[in-house]
């Protein structure tokens, strides 16, 4: 794939984010609209989810049907050339009018994730990465934090039920005796974005899906953090465990997460 095709499906994902935003954002204000429906434990679905990926896939697939897309909600193909897609990432936020969630497009060439476009809309917030060009959060140079000393470390630690809580209990507590401050605010793609952004310095999620982190591990990279290998073996379908922080601090965190 030439440079230009890539800058072309770089602009043309920034664009679609942006009216996705919009649909979403007229959700959002409207809570009798939502028809929040439950996919399983603590796994919410809204109208808006469904609404959201449609409009990306109808879109992305006329724009470049050579492509293929994955959705958290339509589900899909990898391929060399694959689009993946988080409609509305942090729908329990969303659902209860909590501002912290988004909307994440992220594209892979052959495995490698290339560029990476997330838009919080009710932040105000729009994210832009291409791989070997940057990133920037509304049009500003972004990069991460540099903490290096695990004591002054702020760690957000993710959630699920896929999961023993056991296993998350015992990494908080390594974390916690390491010196790190721990949060957690229901948005996977925003926790990425938060280290790119130098907000926190690590990212950590014991089994996290494909379409929350796509996009969001090439914004970290991009801004100069160290990320763990997600889509090795069978990432992009079953998903796998995610790390990203400030690179002076990956070997700590590496032992107290088990994540490498």
């Amino acid at each position: 794939m030439t440079p230009a095709e890539l800058m072309l499906r770089r602009y043309a994902a920034q664009g679609l984010a942006a009216e996705a935003g919009r649909i979403a954002l007229d959700y959002f204000g409207r809570k009798e609209s939502l028809g929040v429906t439950m996919k399983g434990a603590q796994d919410w679905l809204t109208v808006a989810d469904g609404t959201v990926e449609d409009f990306l896939r109808a879109r992305l697939s006329e724009l470049f049907p050579g492509d293929t897309v994955i959705g958290e909600e339509g589900g899909g193909e990898a391929s060399d050339a694959v689009w993946i897609l988080d409609p509305i990432d942090g729908t329990a936020n969303f659902a209860r009018g909590d501002r912290n969630w988004c909307i994440s497009i992220g594209f892979l060439l052959n495995r490698e994730p290339t560029i990476g476009i997330v838009a919080a809309p009710s932040l105000g917030e729009l994210y832009v990465a291409q791989r070997g060009q940057g990133v920037t959060l509304n049009g500003q140079k972004i990069a991460v934090s540099d903490t290096d000393d695990i004591r002054r470390a702020s760690l957000e630690l993710g959630w699920s039920p896929r999961l023993p809580s056991q296993r998350y209990l015992d990494v908080m507590s390594r974390a916690y005796a390491a010196g790190c401050s721990i949060k957690r605010a229901g948005s996977g793609t925003l926790g990425l974005c938060n280290v790119a952004n130098g907000r926190t310095d690590g990212y950590a999620e014991l089994h996290i899906n494909a379409w929350d982190v796509a996009a969001g591990m090439v914004i970290v990279g991009e801004a100069g953090g160290w990320v763990s290998d997600f889509f090795a073996g069978d990432g992009i379908s079953k998903g796998n465990p995610i790390l990203c922080c400030t690179p002076a601090l990956a070997s700590q965190l590496n032992d107290i997460t088990g994540i490498s």
